[in-house]
């Protein structure tokens, strides 16, 4: 599966589509599916999200059981779909996300866990001290 148009132009397409579908550009709930999400608030795709997570992993568990892997991919864009509608409700886009995982880049997982974890009591110590 692979194709000619770059990752990030294809995000940023959907992404401007997704952004026309907001409320405050006129998305109508009656015409659009990503209108109807964002009109009923991020209850309902917060809520989508998590069913999508959810069919993610029965997917990949589906695949180690001889499933067919391409349901993974099929799933995950779903997943990416949803996200990308809460990204365009909270005023975020897909290269907020790209920014973040190039931050990331080089860094080993369990040490930028370990400086989560770091930062989060700092930040609670200082919360105390108030």
């Amino acid at each position: 599966m692979t194709s000619s148009i770059s990752t990030s132009d294809a995000l940023a397409r959907l992404a401007q589509v997704i952004e026309s579908r907001l409320p405050k550009n006129g998305g109508d709930p009656q015409a659009s599916y990503v209108a109807r999400l964002l009109h009923q608030g991020p209850n309902a795709f917060l809520k989508k999200i998590g069913e999508e997570a959810t069919e993610v992993v029965l997917a990949a568990k589906d695949a180690d059981n001889g499933g067919d892997k391409t349901k993974i991919v099929h799933e995950v864009a779903d997943l990416w779909f949803h996200c990308m509608i809460a990204l365009a409700h909270y005023g975020l886009r897909p290269a907020d996300v790209v920014a973040e995982l190039e931050l990331r880049a080089g860094t080993s997982g369990l040490e930028e866990k370990a400086m989560r974890k770091v930062l989060a009591r700092e930040s609670n110590l200082s919360g105390d001290e108030k």
